[in-house]
């Protein structure tokens, strides 16, 4: 019986104080990445992005077009090689083909790191303006649209984007 008082007790509370107090907070969303994609900042940072991945991409060419020619050379003189010549030029070849797989791990970390770096001011100047944007119009919790964890909002929460969009002077 006293189980049965403690559970009417609480759907009581559900029902009448916690559902007025529930109703004083603002909630709104905002899809992000719609608004990264059109701030200015942006454009440099992906021309930076860009830049650097041509830098990377060119060595990594390089370094296939160098175990390329090695590799057809052994191939057009392996039957004058000596046994021990050839097991050495093999080495060779793994060797340097590890090197460039190694390579390229080492890219692939290096643009991961610059990509944060460049984009990081980009994600703070938007991420400054929404929550000035929420503090400015009372808002009590925000929620992200973009990363696709939100199940459901209701028409009571509002769309944030045009007013972080002109806080951030974007027109578009």
């Amino acid at each position: 019986m006293r189980k049965i008082s403690t559970i009417a007790f609480i759907l009581f509370l559900s029902a009448t104080g916690v559902k007025t107090y529930a109703q004083s907070y603002k909630f709104g969303h905002i899809n992000s990445q719609e608004i990264l994609s059109v701030m200015p900042e942006r454009d440099s940072a992906v021309a930076k992005l860009d830049k650097f991945t041509k830098t990377l991409q060119d060595q990594v060419e390089e370094l296939q077009v160098e175990f390329n020619k090695k590799y057809q050379d052994y191939l057009q003189k392996r039957s004058t090689f000596t046994d021990a010549i050839r097991e050495m030029k093999e080495k060779e070849l793994t060797e340097m083909q590890q090197r460039a797989q190694e390579f390229q791990q080492v890219a692939e970390q290096d643009y991961q790191r610059y990509q944060g770096e460049v984009m990081k001011p980009v994600i703070e100047k938007a991420d400054s303006a929404i929550k000035k944007v929420a503090k400015a119009n009372g808002f009590t919790y925000i929620f992200d649209t973009s990363t696709g964890v939100i199940l459901y909002f209701s028409e009571q929460s509002v769309d944030i984007g045009p007013l972080v969009k002109k806080e951030l002077g974007i027109t578009k």
